[in-house]
């Protein structure tokens, strides 16, 4: 079964996205600093056991989504999930989401419940948690380091240098003992590379941090993040995650009101779903069988 690629008007924005399979939708968000393609196998486990899987470009990560006013807020991303899913022709879906695309798909299944069925998130927990550690852990503060470096007029420079060497560093200490060819580097900067694309991305971080970056016809909606969400929600935290410590998810629980289960993978780092891609699909699957009611 070969993937397709597809473009999707959702909103302002025409989406490029990998698609495979038939069947209830499945939309797959990633995270910084990364690119679709690091789906493909979930694509692949989604698409054999009955779903159509789609995972877009996210916002500014692809020329036709780059944003002239800088409007990359969590909850204006998360608009843009619930967007694709009726563009893509389906009343709601299945949203899982890897780093960023965990936040993004948290801020979906929070506006729209209705829209998702199920919630899988991985790498970043949702909640106060791990805002509360930016302020007073100095472990996650450690962690954290990049995100107050993305704040200074030096970061795209520095993350551009010599192919993109700050990526490399950031890979490794963040999935110690990850493997990572090059071939996978080399997509995802090369994403990274395309006109507009890094300047975005690093934006993500200003608008979360940055006042100045922040909208006030979304502030409304972004101080929503944080409720309660009440749709089936699994997520997965690597044991030895260097930039999002396993700390973070104490007490998640608390931010549900619907059935919650948190898996941890003791050897895994950040990019869980590509170190052990097998456990990942198996224990998405299993998910999806337990509380996806649409196949």
């Amino acid at each position: 079964m070969k993937y397709e690629t597809i473009e999707v008007t959702a909103g302002s924005y025409r989406f490029h996205c990998l698609s495979k399979g038939e069947g209830p939708l499945v939309l797959c968000l990633h995270g910084f600093p990364d690119y679709p393609g690091s789906f493909t196998g979930l694509l692949s486990a989604l698409a054999g056991a009955g779903y159509r899987a789609v995972a877009p470009y996210q916002r500014g990560y692809h020329p036709d989504t780059l944003s002239a006013e800088n409007r990359y807020q969590t909850i204006e991303l998360a608009q843009d999930a619930l967007n694709l899913i009726s563009a893509l022709g389906y009343e709601n879906a299945v949203v899982i989401g890897h780093d960023w695309g965990a936040s993004i798909a948290s801020g979906a299944a929070l506006l729209e419940p209705e829209k998702v069925r199920v919630l899988i998130t991985a790498a970043v927990p949702y909640g106060s948690k791990l805002p509360e550690a930016l302020l007073i852990d100095p472990e996650q503060q450690r962690r954290s380091w990049y995100m107050f470096f993305f704040q200074t007029a030096l970061a795209e420079m520095a993350v551009s240098y010599d192919n993109m060497a700050f990526i490399r560093r950031l890979w490794q200490d963040w999935s110690p003992g990850w493997n990572f060819t090059e071939e996978q580097f080399t997509r995802v900067t090369n994403t990274l590379a395309q006109p507009g694309v890094l300047a975005a991305a690093l934006t993500y971080y200003r608008c979360a941090l940055d006042p100045e970056y922040q909208h006030a016809d979304v502030a409304a909606l972004q101080a929503r993040m944080g409720e309660n969400i009440r749709v089936p929600t699994l997520h997965l935290h690597g044991g030895k995650d260097g930039c999002i410590g396993i700390s973070t998810t104490e007490g998640m629980a608390s931010n549900f009101s619907g059935p919650f289960e948190l898996e941890l993978m003791p050897h895994a780092g950040h990019f869980l779903h590509l170190e052990d891609p097998n456990f990942v699909h198996k224990r998405v699957l299993e998910f999806l069988a337990m509380y996806d009611a649409a196949l």
